[in-house]
This record gives structure tokens, C-alpha cells and sequence, in this order.
């Protein structure tokens, strides 16, 4: 079921989500101080192209332990990246779950876009995982 629902996931709105996350990614890498964004952008934008199956969680959460990421450095880059990108990039995701929303079959794609939209506002301090 999973991989039905990311091949029609990928068809309908996954591929040109993904997009986005990887085109904020390649202008996040044209400076080095975004690279460490760009990095998330294009494992984020990965996940976007076929979501069902992975999730988003804490470093914090998974590890038990603090790092960069976590702290209030993390904070700081989630700040940065809310006003360079996340806030285009969560607007989008909204625009598609809610556009998702309208039809019966299209809810379990609109939860996916909340979900998104959610990890791209704020990005820093996390992983993907395989559920």
C-alpha cells in the first residue's frame, strides 16, 4: 500500500514539491553559509518526492542527546531559514493539502503536506527516519 501511495503521491503533487525543496537547496548552496541548509533541502526535498513510509523526528528524541542542531544555535538557524525559505516552502505544502483536502482520496496526501509544511518551517534538529 505504501508504494502505491507514493507512486500516486509522486504523480500528482510529490514531484513538484520536491522540486522546491531542491530548488531553495541549490540556492542555499550558491553561498557557504547556506550549505548547511542546502543539505537538509535536499534530503527533505528526497523524502518529498516519496513520503509514505518515512517521518521527521528530533535528533533530541532519537538519541537522547543534545547536539548543534538541537540547542539554541539550532534555534537561531531555524529562525534564519523560516525567513529565507521555510515560510515559501510551508505555504506551498498548505496550498496542496488543502487543494488535496477537498476530495475524499486526496486526505491521506493533504495529512502528508501538513506534516511537510510543518518540518518546513522549522527543519533544524531533525532526521528521517523509516517507519
Amino acid at each position: 500500500m505504501r508504494t502505491l501511495a507514493n507512486i500516486l503521491w509522486f504523480i500528482l503533487n510529490g514531484f513538484w514539491m520536491g522540486l522546491g525543496w531542491w530548488f531553495f537547496g541549490a540556492i542555499a548552496a550558491i553561498t557557504i553559509i547556506g550549505l548547511p541548509w542546502a543539505r537538509a533541502c535536499f534530503v527533505i526535498g528526497q523524502m518529498t518526492f516519496l513520503p509514505f513510509g518515512r517521518e521527521a523526528v528530533s535528533r533530541r528524541d532519537l538519541t537522547g542527546v543534545d547536539d548543534l542542531g538541537t540547542g539554541a544555535l539550532g534555534m537561531l538557524g531555524n529562525i534564519v531559514w523560516f525567513v529565507c525559505g521555510g515560510f515559501w516552502l510551508a505555504v506551498g505544502h498548505l496550498v496542496w493539502g488543502v487543494a488535496n483536502c477537498l476530495t475524499i482520496i486526496g486526505i491521506p496526501f493533504g495529512i502528508q503536506h501538513f506534516k511537510l509544511a510543518g518540518l518546513a518551517l522549522f527543519p533544524v534538529g531533525k532526521t528521517i527516519v523509516m517507519r
